[in-house]
């Protein structure tokens, strides 16, 4: 089971923490629970109907109205909105809930809507990466169950392997060449995933390496492929170095190629120093930029 603190849900929900109480004192819900120790906690039914509550109450529908309506109701309203809502946060509410709840088919809905209505690249940026950001604290803490993270990121997963393989492969007289990968013990594969969709889809050729690979078993492949650009997204330290070993270490193993680096251990700390040839992506709307001016 799910636990979570009051700062959790308002990270999650957009709440305050003093509206939540209001609406506790006055309303009734949410329904916190208490550990032997008597510090308050929420669960993933506290969760999912706070969400739905938030969504609707935010899209004009009064909290005293919608307090008297089921969950069943609520989650289908909630559902509904979300599908035709043009606004983002409130299809993250939607993703959220369905996450915790374990729907497939809810979670499935509101990707397809919004995949439909926008595409790949614009669901990717503006609801996909928004909606990680709001749920990756409470993974990085352990406070959530890795088996949510897991079941969402194949479903995102598939979509983009789709979308991947229905692009056309480019001439590779005007391409230029991309090598993806993640390091050794990464595992967090839809970020360079996501890049290896943008450089195809501007009309650039990629190997695709995935996961889990060690740079000192690149060499005699770039030396085959010739690539002008090698690419990795580190969202984890590296195992046996630091981040600044492994960053210096890769830009001078690899001077002929431009070496783009992107992910949490990249962008989140300032005090990295990185060879001439090492390119730093801060956002994938910086990545799509930098891809269309090569």
């Amino acid at each position: 089971m799910n636990h979570f603190s009051i700062k959790d849900i308002e990270n999650l929900t957009g709440i305050k923490s003093h509206t939540l109480r209001i609406w506790e004192q006055r309303y009734g819900i949410p329904h916190p629970k208490r550990t032997s120790t008597n510090i308050r906690y929420y669960d993933g039914d506290d969760l999912k109907l706070l969400l739905n509550v938030s969504m609707l109450n935010r899209n004009g529908f009064k909290i005293s109205k919608l307090t008297k309506l089921s969950k069943d109701e609520l989650e289908r309203m909630a559902l509904e909105r979300a599908l035709t809502d043009l606004d983002t946060d409130s299809q993250v509410d939607a993703m959220i809930s369905a996450m915790f709840s374990l729907d497939e088919p809810g979670f499935d809905k509101v990707l397809s809507s919004y995949l439909v209505r926008n595409g790949l690249e614009r669901t990717m940026i503006d609801l996909f990466f928004p909606f990680l950001k709001r749920v990756g604290v409470l993974w990085q803490t352990g406070q959530v169950n890795p088996a949510y993270e897991h079941f969402m990121s194949n479903l995102i997963r598939q979509k983009m392997i789709v979308a991947i393989d229905s692009l056309n492969v480019p001439s590779a007289s005007k391409a230029k060449k991309f090598v993806l990968f993640l390091p050794e013990s990464e595992t967090h594969e839809l970020g360079l995933l996501f890049a290896n969709y943008i450089v195809r889809s501007r009309g650039h050729q990629s190997l695709y390496l995935g996961q889990n690979l060690a740079y000192t078993d690149l060499d005699g492949l770039m030396t085959q492929y010739a690539p002008e650009f090698l690419m990795s997204v580190v969202t984890a330290t590296p195992p046996k170095q630091t981040t600044q070993e492994f960053v210096t270490k890769l830009g001078e193993r690899f001077k002929k190629q431009t070496v783009v680096l992107t992910g949490h251990q990249i962008t989140s700390h300032s005090f990295l120093r990185f060879t001439p040839n090492t390119r730093v992506i801060n956002t994938f709307e910086d990545f799509v930029n930098f891809v269309v001016g090569i």
